[in-house]
């Protein structure tokens, strides 16, 4: 029997009218699980929109509100995407007349430079976006009609393996024409940087796991990256006030976070204990921001275009590629949740990569406390960005690929989305989340400072036993460590200065590393004030390390050290690679995947190691090509 049927909404958007008889069979001849509904007097099941109850009401003024509020929903969907273009289009357009205006208004200033910087980066990123979600056929039928022939084909492999060649001897020509110039000319002390990069190169290659595996075309291409940033940042000046004007903005954007620090914990209390009270809400501000834009896509796209940069430069797979490009900007075991669908099939090599990326770099969080320290910025930011290629290559080197990687291009848009459903729980989410780094921090720094004074002062009775005094960590580190400081170009004077700070880097963490070196860039200061004050009448002597100004009886614990050996210090313990964070990327990863356990335990100290010595390279190219501004 025909069942008859009110305005009654079966799918979300679509309404039976009055008279309307559905047909019962489904397509295999069986009663559709529609008619079933509807015969069983339930049509209003069908809908699958809990926001709206199907059944209409009663009174005829309700009635009429909920038709109306019916008609309504449905234009509104029917035409949500014309909607959503108008609205934004009206916001561009309303955007674009008030950055006219302030640009007519005034210009010049550093406020007119930062909204043009904004602007122009932002239609960028648009203009990206839309290059970018172009149909998958579109750019395939491009790829097929245009560009695969090219490549494809024996001649134009022939051809691009000779562009490939020639391309590498043009970089390594320039790159060693430069250094020939600028630097053995000027600075010739500054070459001794080169031996150490080559003495690293050498050893790790002696030691890899199969020397004979090793694609120097990667390796290459990773230190030659390294290169091309390291010239554009310390050796050209544009370059260089670009980023010293983003560790500014960054620093400046940091301080926000003072907002809600002293709302909880008043304004003296923060000058009392400036690490609790202003360094970790840092951490949590800044947390809160990544958990935004990784909700709003915006840490997506960034990952893939990187990703995608030195997959092609280096030939690199697609999730070792993106891992290397989020260790930029998140921590060690933030970084592997953007790939973890491919952790469980990926190759010995391309996890080991991985687990480098992650020991060589620092996450965007712990960098503002490092700001906060008063650490520059702006090297802070570019070592971030130079250790990204060198993980890549180092790895590659000590662990080169002899397997066969299933990975492939299309993996480039496999990363995981943000579950949160709106902006606020964004927020809320990264807020939380920062919580377990915070605690994880705190309780470390307890731990680590609590357990190297419980060394130190074990060391010093063991060798006041002896008739030495000083025998502490620090000080077996500034001699064990000393070859590794020399070879990247630091002053003589300070290289035991510098090996102190990495052994604490290495046997405890950077946190305290960076305290410490934060201490001796404060002295420097104190330091360059006090003879600019004085002028010749200013004198200072070293006390068993320290600098006691005689003027003023100022003592500077920690000394100094010049500036070169400041920034190549910077470069030097601008990672994780620690042998705390072994435990932590363990847990981490084991947790995502849990079937590569024994692989990532077999290879995780090689990958520490590997790590390390990734910013010892980034080092060593920061002291070759310093230039003072």
């Amino acid at each position: 029997m025909p069942v008859e049927l009110k305005a009654y909404q079966v799918s979300k958007g679509d309404h039976i009218n009055k008279g309307y008889t559905p047909d019962v069979q489904g397509e295999s001849g069986r009663p559709s699980d529609v008619a079933v509904r509807i015969q069983n007097g339930s049509p209003g099941d069908v809908d699958d929109d809990p926001g709206y109850d199907d059944d209409p009401p009663k009174d005829h003024c309700s009635l009429c509100v909920y038709n109306v509020q019916k008609r309504i929903v449905g234009c509104l969907t029917s035409q949500w995407v014309i909607i959503k273009r108008a609205v934004l289009l009206v916001i561009l357009c309303l955007y674009f007349a008030y950055f006219g205006y302030c640009m007519y208004y005034r210009f010049g200033d550093e406020g007119s430079i930062r909204l043009l910087v904004c602007t122009v980066f932002g239609v960028l990123l648009a203009f990206s976006l839309l290059v970018i979600g172009w149909t998958k056929k579109q750019r395939r039928s491009l790829w097929q009609r245009l560009f695969k022939p090219c490549v494809t084909s024996k001649a134009g492999k022939r051809a691009m393996a000779i562009i490939s060649v020639l391309l590498k001897l043009v970089v390594f020509a320039v790159i060693a024409i430069y250094i020939i110039v600028d630097v053995a000319i000027d600075h010739p002390e500054n070459l001794i940087a080169v031996a150490g990069q080559a003495i690293y190169i050498v050893i790790f290659f002696i030691f890899s796991i199969s020397p004979g595996k090793v694609k120097w075309h990667t390796v290459f291409w990773g230190f030659a990256l390294q290169y091309i940033l390291a010239l554009i940042i310390l050796r050209q000046e544009w370059g260089f006030q670009i980023f010293k004007y983003i560790g500014d903005r960054v620093g400046e954007f940091l301080q926000h976070s003072d907002a809600g620090a002293i709302f909880m914990f008043s304004d003296p209390l923060i000058s009392a204990h400036i690490f609790a009270f202003t360094v970790l809400p840092i951490v949590i501000f800044f947390y809160t921001i990544i958990s935004i834009l990784y909700y709003l896509g915006v840490m997506q796209f960034i990952v893939r275009v990187l990703g995608r940069m030195l997959a092609f430069s280096m030939g690199t797979t697609p999730a070792e590629s993106l891992n290397a490009a989020g260790n930029i900007f998140v921590g060690m075991t933030e970084a592997p949740l953007m790939i973890s669908p491919f952790l469980k099939d990926m190759t010995s090599s391309e996890l080991h990569a991985v687990m480098t990326g992650g020991f060589a770099t620092i996450a965007g969080s712990v960098l503002g406390a490092y700001v906060s320290f008063g650490v520059p910025a702006n090297h802070l930011i570019s070592a971030s960005v130079m250790s990204a290629p060198a993980a890549l290559a180092i790895s590659k080197l000590a662990y080169p690929e002899t397997e066969v990687s299933k990975s492939t291009s299309r993996d480039f848009n496999k990363m995981e989305k943000a579950k949160e459903r709106n902006i606020i729980e964004a927020a809320t989410a990264g807020a939380t989340a920062s919580t377990k780094l915070v605690a994880a921090i705190a309780v470390n720094i307890i731990a680590f400072l609590s357990l190297l004074n419980f060394v130190n002062a074990t060391l010093v009775w063991c060798g006041e036993r002896a008739g030495l005094k000083g025998f502490t960590l620090e000080f077996i580190c500034s001699y064990l460590f000393f070859p590794v400081a020399f070879f990247m170009g630091t002053d003589v004077s300070d290289c035991r200065k510098l090996a102190e700070l990495i052994g604490i880097k290495t046997f405890t963490n950077e946190f305290i590393a960076y305290q410490k070196l934060a201490t001796i860039i404060s002295n420097g200061d104190a330091l360059a004030n006090y003879t600019s004050f004085y002028n010749d009448t200013a004198h200072w002597y070293w006390d068993n390390g320290n600098v006691i100004l005689n003027n003023t009886s100022q003592e500077l614990l920690g000394g100094v050290i010049s500036h070169k050996s400041e920034v190549i210090a910077t470069y030097a313990l601008c990672g994780f690679s620690n042998f705390g964070s072994i435990g932590i990327l363990l847990g981490a990863m084991g947790a995502l995947a849990p079937s590569r356990r024994r692989d990532l335990a077999r290879m995780v100290v090689r990958a520490m190691i590997s790590g390390t010595v990734a910013c010892f390279l980034t080092a060593c190219i920061a002291g070759l090509l310093y230039k003072e501004y």
